[in-house]
């Protein structure tokens, strides 16, 4: 989604649009969509024809005010497969009650009048302390940040936590930025322990022609980051 941030600053300025989020996957199609007005981000998104949500053994379908993070799935027409990957295929494209559905890989749950809170990708998620962060919040608040222009987040290995947040940001020209201010700005917004425990700066966050993030990029250079901790007393 685009960030709340850019959403509202675009609304500042075209106070009669509305913005739309739309969510899909080349697997699926068009998921589910969600109006944003000037609240801010749509935190919900109306299921299209075919969207559910899976719980999160891939079990059984969620209904809704099922209070369980499972998996978004499309029901109905669905692709055969991939081409010449057969161990892919039936991870993504599973049989679930005698109905074969696909299953990109995304996170989420269902509200009490059924529509979808879309968390985030599996894939990206930070195991940390025993809790799972979703990338996509962490990135959320740190763009919020007045001298970040963008940011990506990824974990790291950590002798204590399995892992650990690491924020990637690309600050605005003749900024500076004191890593620990930049953990305790998030930490007013997420929860503590989603708050990056290190930061890397970097000159442009890269970038697929998509516009997805270089993730693979990113943990690189999260290998680097600056520890975001209280300087030692003497």
């Amino acid at each position: 989604m685009t960030s709340a941030a850019v959403k509202e600053a675009l609304l500042e300025l075209l106070p009669h649009v509305t913005i739309v989020d739309g969510y899909g996957a080349s697997e699926t199609g068009g998921m589910a969509y969600g109006a944003t007005g000037r609240a801010g981000a749509a935190q919900a998104f109306a299921p299209a024809a075919g969207a559910a949500v899976l719980s999160a053994d891939r079990r059984r379908f969620l209904s809704p005010g099922d209070d369980e993070i499972g998996w978004t799935a499309r029901r109905g027409r669905v692709p055969l497969g991939y081409l010449g990957d057969r161990k892919k295929s039936e991870e993504t494209f599973p049989i679930i009650d005698g109905e074969r559905v696909a299953v990109p890989g995304d996170r989420a749950r269902l509200t009490p009048d059924g529509q979808i809170v879309l968390l985030g990708r599996d894939s990206l998620v930070v195991n940390s302390g025993g809790e799972k962060i979703f990338v996509e919040e962490v990135e959320e608040v740190l763009r919020r940040h007045p001298d970040v222009v963008d940011a990506v987040v990824v974990g790291r290995p950590s002798e204590r936590f399995g892992e650990e947040v690491v924020g990637v940001v690309q600050l605005r020209p003749g900024a500076s930025l004191d890593p620990l201010e930049l953990r305790e700005f998030a930490a007013r917004t997420i929860a503590r322990f989603k708050a990056p425990r290190a930061i890397a700066v970097c000159d442009a966050i890269r970038r697929h022609a998509s516009g997805k993030p270089d993730y693979t990029w990113a943990r690189t250079v999260a290998a680097h980051a600056t520890a975001a901790t209280a300087p030692a007393r003497s």
